[in-house]
């Protein structure tokens, strides 16, 4: 456990349901959690007890990605867990393949509807239909711009046109939208949705008063911070500065939330974790300052700076996307100017606002580079 892990509150300590089983961890709450294969190495989804026009059954919050491995855990838990209740609703928070992927499996095995944020349902139809994000030409064309120069790497991007359809290959045909501030009655309380960006195109957790339990998907986790990219199909985007201002929406829950993350464990602290997020961006911010200060930097050239450790390509793609989302909000925000070399590469240099920031520690602090803009 690393020291901003140690500032929070585990309540169930390093117990983990177990492979086919749930965990109760709030009222109605069940805890899955299932195997991926990537080095994010598993997704947490909720079961949550429900009753929809008088019928008893569940409600299924996110899905894990499409694979036969994913499909066999699910039916164990059907066999063990449900007490010979339906899935009566599956809701996904946001469009990624590890929480979408199998939505197109569970609502037809149990011929229940999709409740999903409608953006995030429309670019997730978009996706399995044309690569974008972390493959295809596209993709290889925009991360070249911002600096990856590797023959093999960009040509196994390219390659890549596949990705999101491997792991989504199919939505349901219909679905019900979820937005921010509505109220969702599941099992007779109400959960507030709570919408999120900069991570997905309209991310949706969901807050219950009455037990002070937030489903927070990928806005809040615990132990690593959400990944938050510009890619291809929205080159020119902020999602930094959109995150940073979502995730402060939750600063308003009370202390004693517990939060259920997608990765990692459940935890209190809610407060201080949204502290860690900000305090997290604004010293990579500060970062990629100083070395814009030194020389004008692409994306690639900021790898090394914001990632310490060896990247795989997998890894390399979503790195490349942060490392595009940091500059953007120094670009947004003034502090750096953005210029096209002979080469086509996209370098960022800092304008004289950023040039009067002569100490970087200034850059850090919230009266100099402030998280909103």
């Amino acid at each position: 456990m690393n020291h901003l892990e140690q500032q929070l509150d585990y309540p169930l300590g390093d117990t983990l349901p177990t492979q086919g089983g749930t965990l109760e961890v709030a009222p109605g709450v069940r805890w899955i959690r299932m195997a991926l294969p990537f080095a994010l190495d598993h997704i947490n989804l909720w079961l949550l007890a429900d009753e929809i026009d008088g019928q008893a059954g569940w409600t299924v919050v996110d899905c894990c990605i499409s694979a036969d491995a994913a499909k066999d855990q699910w039916e164990a838990i059907f066999a063990s867990q449900l007490g010979g209740l339906p899935i009566l609703r599956v809701i996904v928070t946001h469009m990624h393949p590890d929480h979408i992927g199998l939505a197109h499996w569970l609502c037809a095995r149990w011929n229940a509807p999709l409740w999903v944020s409608g953006t995030d349902y429309f670019v997730a139809a978009h996706n399995i239909q044309h690569s974008s994000g972390n493959g295809g030409t596209s993709a290889a064309a925009f991360f070249q711009q911002h600096g990856l120069s590797d023959p093999q790497a960009l040509a196994k991007i390219s390659a890549r046109s596949g990705y999101y359809a491997a792991m989504v290959p199919a939505l349901p045909a219909s679905f019900h939208r979820l937005m921010d501030g509505q109220t969702v009655k599941i099992g007779g309380r109400d959960w507030l949705c709570i919408s999120g960006y900069g991570h997905a195109p309209e991310h949706i957790a969901l807050y219950c008063a009455d037990t002070h339990t937030l489903i927070g998907g990928d806005m809040v986790l615990p132990r690593i911070s959400t990944n938050v990219s510009v890619f291809d199909v929205e080159p020119e985007s902020n999602p930094l500065q959109q995150f940073l201002d979502s995730i402060d929406k939750f600063a308003a829950l009370p202390a004693d939330t517990l939060t259920l993350p997608s990765h990692g464990k459940p935890f209190r602290g809610l407060h201080t974790r949204i502290q860690q997020l900000h305090d997290h961006h604004r010293d990579h911010l500060g970062r990629v300052m100083a070395a814009a200060r030194q020389q004008p930097c692409s994306a690639a050239d900021i790898l090394p700076v914001l990632f310490r450790r060896v990247l795989d390509l997998h890894q390399t793609t979503f790195a490349m996307g942060e490392a595009v989302a940091h500059l953007h909000k120094l670009w947004v925000d003034g502090y750096l100017q953005r210029a096209r070399g002979a080469d086509g590469v996209l370098r960022f240099g800092p304008t004289a606002r950023g040039l009067a920031r002569a100490d970087t520690r200034a850059l850090e602090a919230s009266d100099a580079l402030p998280v909103s803009a």
